[in-house]
């Protein structure tokens, strides 16, 4: 009847314990604070003298106590691999051990003097051992086959613990993540300038990363060397370092296999070429990403921390992620230099087009009078003696104006415009790349471009560099026209025979007089900048294709100018 009483005690006690953990578990989400509450309640429960909840790191792969009752304050620092001790051996095997005389056990690794037996029990997540629960005891013996049934009961509790906070603390740590690498988009894809870019991103990746310093490096032009190009962090020594060779460096792997690569400690690493320079900035552990544009490596992002530090795999995963936003960035900002870089040509074309055409202009105009000088010489008949010195006048005078005439003859050839070389042209593409080569000077001037596109109109045959150039003159003439800011709508439609395209400002407006001498090669405009000649440019290639345009135009309302475009241009005889 006793012993009845004794083991009905034992069962409620039991009972007792496993309830007073289920609410511990229910109470808060701090995996901390929950190992601990079932760790005391364990060691309360059995009489230990103390207890420890062991749990592999994942980025180290040590042992590590994670949470701990009546242990010494120097057994937090304790690491073991998981070959060591009884705590690697229960880790190792996944099963529980019992020893009554630890000092008869090799396995044992001593935390205090007094300890004389030991209870392990793993921590499992599903088949996965994630770490020990253990208990310790001044008395030998201490623990009894009971007890071991009823800390693994507590183990499967803690085991729950482990796995809900370990749920909810990635899932926190995911949506930081994502929030960051959201805002870091945004930073890095609200500049167009390429150093700026490039400093958003190594400011960020520090931040991401908790790292001491991010540098981003990108292949010279010969695909040799990666050049510094932007730093955060970074101390005067890393910042006058020569370019990094491709071929002969750890850091050139990254590009040659496009691959992430690390070290974890680049200070007294084989591979790590800068190891003195990394100690001169403090720099430790280094995880380096390549930058992917377009399946083609064109840098590396490189993070360091300060501390020894083992990246794992979600790291690595955040680090690339932020690369391949990088490389967009990247080629973004150059792809925004070259097109500011092609505006400014094309601006320069429109100049060397009007300063052909105007010299090709006069040279018509010169033609005119010299061809009425050389008939008037030859008409002359001027013959002199040999020994007159007029002879010798009348001739030079003669080959002076034959070398005239074919200077003017050689303009008129020059200045001549080719005909269009034609091929198959979507206007509509034409218009949005018009788009991007305008759009900082519209920008700057404060107008709105809007595009009203017929996206069921065929393509034409036509030249689509001049057509460009056409377009480009009547934007900017729209442009001129606007010095305060405005509105430019363009438009395309398609029509029976090709395509209609009209470009809308709502500038001053032009009086009649302006309207009927805009296409002259010799109208000047009241225009601070520019030729006066962009609109008879226009005319000139609207004419080669075989089309109209026409000016629709009220002061103080604004301009339209319509283009009609045949679908083919006819041929010429």
């Amino acid at each position: 009847m006793a012993d009845d009483t004794d083991n009905l005690r034992a069962e409620l006690e039991r009972t007792r314990l496993l309830y007073q953990v289920s609410k511990v578990i229910h109470s808060t989400l701090d995996p901390q604070e929950a190992l601990r509450l079932i760790v005391g309640e364990a060691v309360k429960a059995m009489g230990a003298s103390s207890g420890s909840v062991v749990l592999i790191n994942p980025t180290t792969g040590f042992l590590e106590i994670n949470a701990a009752h009546g242990l010494p304050a120097d057994a937090a620092d304790l690491r073991l691999q998981q070959n060591e001790g009884i705590t690697g051996w229960v880790v190792r095997h996944g099963k529980p051990v019992r020893v009554g005389n630890v000092s008869e056990d090799p396995r044992y690794i001593a935390l205090s003097p007094t300890v004389q037996s030991e209870l392990a029990v793993p921590l499992k997540v599903g088949d996965e051992v994630r770490g020990t629960l253990n208990l310790d005891s001044d008395r030998a013996d201490a623990f009894s086959a009971e007890d071991q049934s009823m800390l693994e009961e507590l183990g499967e509790q803690a085991a729950t613990v482990i796995h809900n906070t370990w749920l909810h603390e990635q899932l926190r740590m995911k949506a930081r993540l994502f929030e960051a690498l959201l805002k870091i988009g945004q930073a890095i894809n609200s500049t167009l300038n390429l150093d700026d870019t490039l400093q958003v991103v190594t400011r960020e990746s520090v931040q991401l990363m908790n790292a001491r310093m991010s540098s981003l490096m990108l292949l010279d032009d010969a695909g040799d060397l990666l050049e510094l190009k932007a730093s955060h962090g970074a101390g005067e020594a890393y910042l006058d370092r020569e370019p990094v060779s491709v071929n002969e460096s750890l850091i050139g792997t990254v590009i040659r296999r496009r691959k992430h690569v690390q070290d974890e400690d680049v200070q007294n690493s084989g591979r790590y070429q800068a190891s003195l320079l990394a100690k001169d900035e403090g720099l430790v552990s280094l995880l380096s990403v390549p930058l992917i544009f377009s399946d083609r490596a064109i840098g590396v992002l490189n993070v360091y921390t300060g501390n020894a530090h083992v990246f794992p795999d979600e790291e690595v995963r955040i680090l690339s992620t932020l690369a391949n936003l990088s490389a967009v960035a990247i080629e973004k900002a150059r792809l925004y230099e070259r097109i500011v870089d092609v505006e400014e040509q094309l601006r320069a074309s429109e100049q060397l087009s009007a300063i052909g055409l105007l010299a090709a202009e006069v040279a018509h105009e010169i033609r005119n009078p010299l061809t009425v000088m050389k008939m008037l010489y030859h008409s002359l008949d001027l013959k002199f003696d040999a020994d007159d010195p007029r002879s010798q006048d009348a001739k030079i005078m003669g080959e002076k104006i034959e070398l005239l005439g074919r200077i003017v003859e050689q303009i008129l050839d020059f200045a001549r415009r080719s005909d269009p070389q034609l091929q198959e042209v979507n206007i509509n593409q034409l218009v949005e790349d018009l788009g991007l080569l305008t759009r900082h000077k519209l920008k700057a001037q404060s107008i709105q471009l809007e595009r009203d596109l017929d996206f069921d109109i065929p393509e034409i045959m036509a030249d689509a560099t001049q057509l460009e150039q056409a377009f480009l003159n009547l934007t900017l003439n729209a442009a001129q026209a606007m010095t305060d800011g405005g509105q430019l709508r363009i438009t395309t439609e398609a029509r029976e025979d090709g395509v209609q395209i009209r470009f809308e400002d709502n500038g001053p407006g032009m009086d009649e007089r302006t309207q009927r001498d805009a296409f002259s090669s010799w109208f000047t405009a009241d225009k601070k900048d520019g030729t006066g000649l962009g609109l008879a440019i226009v005319a000139r290639v609207v004419e080669a294709h075989g089309g109209r345009i026409a000016i629709d135009s009220r002061e103080g309302e604004g301009s339209t100018f319509t283009l009609d475009l045949p679908a083919k241009p006819p041929e010429r005889g």
